[in-house]
């Protein structure tokens, strides 16, 4: 071996020699580990082969083929100078040959994500589902841990889309997991998504505890982050107010305007004010409520989110109604309606059509209301209610079994409107959409209290009551005691109708309690 050989080949042990000698001060960007100096070895001679160079083309001027032999070998640890001059040769970045992962490829991820989020707000969640999966597969096979968790929070919201709330579930702790060492606003996306993901199946408290939780923990570590705050605020709007804790949801809701100045996420903020509207309607500022929401679809309209677009229809339905005006309200719920519908959004398909059977009560259009509800529960009344209370037997409440079926499931005529829906296989139960199927219950109960039919009305008014109890949704619950134990008198049942007037004035005893604890902390503004 001539003297520059032994040189270069000498240079090459010495860098090993360093690196085994630096220990925890070595330089970032070194490899370390068997498994990782055998990778890099076997990404090099695939690299070198693609490019048609021998070992003394891809070593020269600064090392020897022998060189390069050994690390292709995985027999000796490079270190950052050789893999430096490694990488130029072979015309590939530094981090693509240390990690496998190229740039170009982080960007064609990132730029797949943004083709599935578009999928999402304006198409299928089905469709949007199969693209979120292979941006997922493929940031696995990469190593590429921030995409890979994009993908799942995505393939998140797809499935609260469509309703599948366990696996929406699964995606999100999923992604907590991946995300597990990053800081707590990293993760804060998956956490809102999760406790959607309990809200939709009816547990208030648990979605309020995630939240809650959160929030505490990112202001005692000081970590005051405005779009994570914003996000956990304007999600626990929603569960405190099914709760009854309308105090709560105001702070809720002032904190989150606070907070909006400081984020420049259109959507987020188009969140925030659907989540405002509500505590309006609360105080009866409809007119507020109306002009919030306007903001909202507006930001929707601009960003072509179709799913969150029909929930500010929905919204402005509710308003309406509220209102009194019931024509107009009746448009905007069936716009609403119709919008999920094509997006084969399930679950909310039919919190919609709940909302929209109401209206058409309400109108004096009793049969359709009727026809539009029975579809929505998983069994009739008499499968087995609850019973009253003061009774004595007491069975699970009709939809108290989990029916929920496959994302995509086969598209049904509605009875009120004559448009496709999703499919009513999909419908509301005790574990999917609770406090609707309560809401539907109660309705039933109206419409066969109105023409007499007593005995129906008290089934499902049971059966309302078993699934609102469990939801803890206060406000709900006390009206409900109150139409029971006002059919129970007219029956001539007074104990039973005391026993629910009582169990009505439970849930009422402290407006605006609930039993959850202390409320969280709130972040210097």
């Amino acid at each position: 071996m001539n003297l520059s050989r032994r040189l270069s080949y000498r240079r090459g042990e010495e860098d090993t020699v360093a690196d085994r000698s630096a220990g925890d001060g070595r330089k970032a960007g070194a490899v370390t580990g068997a498994e990782s100096t055998a990778e890099i070895g076997r990404r090099v001679l695939k690299l070198r082969t693609e490019r048609g160079f021998t070992q003394r083309m891809l070593a020269e001027p600064a090392y020897t083929a022998a060189y390069v032999s050994t690390l292709e070998a995985g027999k000796v640890r490079p270190s950052e100078a050789a893999l430096r001059h490694l990488a130029e040769r072979l015309g590939v970045s530094y981090e693509e040959l240390t990690t496998g992962r190229s740039p170009h490829d982080a960007t064609r991820l990132r730029a797949a994500l943004t083709d599935a989020r578009r999928a999402l707000a304006t198409g299928a969640a089905e469709d949007a589902a199969g693209l979120f999966e292979e941006v997922r597969d493929e940031a696995e096979r990469l190593g590429f841990a921030e995409e890979r968790a994009s993908a799942l929070l995505g393939l998140g919201d797809c499935a609260l889309e469509t309703g599948d709330l366990t696996v929406a579930r699964d995606h999100f702790e999923a992604v907590e997991r991946l995300l597990s060492g990053e800081p707590l606003p990293r993760r804060v996306p998956a956490i809102r998504g999760r406790a959607v993901a309990h809200l939709l199946a009816g547990e208030l408290r648990y979605s309020c505890y995630l939240l809650e939780s959160a929030i505490d923990e990112l202001n005692a570590s000081g970590l005051h982050d405005p779009y994570a705050l914003l996000l956990l605020y304007t999600a626990a709007i929603a569960p405190y107010m099914d709760m009854g804790a309308h105090a709560r949801a105001v702070r809720a809701a002032e904190l989150a305007l606070a907070l909006a100045p400081s984020v420049d996420d259109p959507g987020l903020i188009a969140r925030m004010h659907r989540g405002v509207a509500r505590t309006l309607i609360a105080e009866g500022r409809t007119a507020e409520a109306d002009a919030s929401l306007a903001k909202a679809q507006e930001l929707y309209e601009q960003l072509r989110i179709h799913t969150d677009l029909a929930h500010c229809h929905w919204m402005r339905g509710y308003v309406h109604a509220q209102d009194g005006n019931l024509e107009r309200a009746e448009r905007e719920l069936r716009t609403a309606r119709d919008m999920l519908a094509s997006k084969r959004a399930a679950l909310f398909t039919v919190q919609v059509e709940v909302e929209l059977a109401d209206v058409l009560r309400r109108r004096g259009r009793t049969a359709e209301a009727e026809a539009l509800l029975l579809p929505l529960l998983a069994h009739s009344p008499a499968a087995g209610t609850a019973a009253a209370p003061g009774g004595t037997d007491t069975t699970s409440a009709p939809g108290g079994t989990n029916t929920t079926s496959a994302p995509g499931g086969t598209n049904t005529t509605s009875a009120a409107g004559g448009t496709d829906t999703a499919a009513y296989e999909a419908g509301l139960t005790a574990d999917r959409g609770a406090v609707h199927a309560g809401g539907a219950h109660r309705l039933l109960g109206l419409i066969a209290d109105e023409r007499g039919d007593a005995e129906a009305a008290e089934e499902h008014y049971c059966a309302a009551l078993s699934l609102l109890e469990r939801t803890g949704a206060a406000g709900d619950l006390a009206d409900l005691c109150r139409l029971l134990g006002d059919l129970l008198r007219r029956e001539g049942r007074l104990e039973a109708a005391m026993d629910a007037y009582r169990t009505g004035l439970g849930h009422r005893a402290a407006p605006g309690t609930t039993t959850l604890g202390p409320a969280p902390a709130e972040p210097p503004m």
